[in-house]
């Protein structure tokens, strides 16, 4: 394993979450000393959740408009994607999930299975999501959901069968990475199936 040495840091960027240039050392498995100028976003870790219903055989998944794919060639912005955000301080990681399940699909859940974590870019991000899934049912629902007032969210809510969800899985329509493996994950463990 890779023991880095930090050389420096300095702040970019500080406009919501610090961007930082590191230059730091490590050795390499043939015994070489490494010198790298890195950029990395410090984002906060996340949580991801793929609401489910086993009874209806349905999920519960949002589209919203994200400028960075915008950026890179998403002509409208707009992507299909699990109810996802950032764990607050103080706050577990289900806890988190519970509260953006309310906050952008209106739904109050109870409990929620983890199901991993992963490095969402790690290349450049710090960022670590939290997978999980949930089960839901029509009688949880206690509000329009669209996301926390004042973040401007403008979250389109979209409750699918599993054949549909999986359809445009496989048609290449959902690009969210978190999305893909919430939903593969689900596929491949037998959770839900076209």
């Amino acid at each position: 394993m890779a023991i880095i040495r930090l050389h420096s840091r300095k702040t970019l960027s500080n406009e919501r979450y610090p961007l930082e240039t590191i230059e730091c050392e490590y050795n390499t498995k043939d015994g070489r000393t490494v010198q790298k100028t890195v950029e990395v976003y410090q984002r906060p870790s996340a949580c991801a959740i793929l609401l489910y219903n086993p009874e209806q055989k349905t999920v519960v998944l949002s589209e919203q408009v994200r400028i960075a794919t915008w950026c890179n060639g998403n002509p409208g912005g707009s992507v299909i994607e699990a109810c996802a955000g950032l764990i607050d301080e103080g706050e577990t990681p289900e806890e988190a999930v519970i509260r953006e399940v309310e906050e952008e699909l209106g739904y109050r859940i109870g409990e929620v299975e983890e199901i991993g974590k992963a490095y969402s870019s790690p290349g450049g991000n710090s960022e670590l999501i939290y997978y999980f899934l949930g089960k839901y049912s029509p009688g949880q629902k206690v509000s329009a959901g669209g996301g926390a007032e004042g973040e401007e969210e403008n979250i389109t809510i979209l409750e699918w069968s599993y054949q549909e969800a999986i359809g445009k899985l496989k048609s290449g329509e959902i690009q969210d990475a978190k999305t893909i493996i919430l939903l593969q994950y689900a596929m491949l463990n037998e959770i839900i199936s076209a």
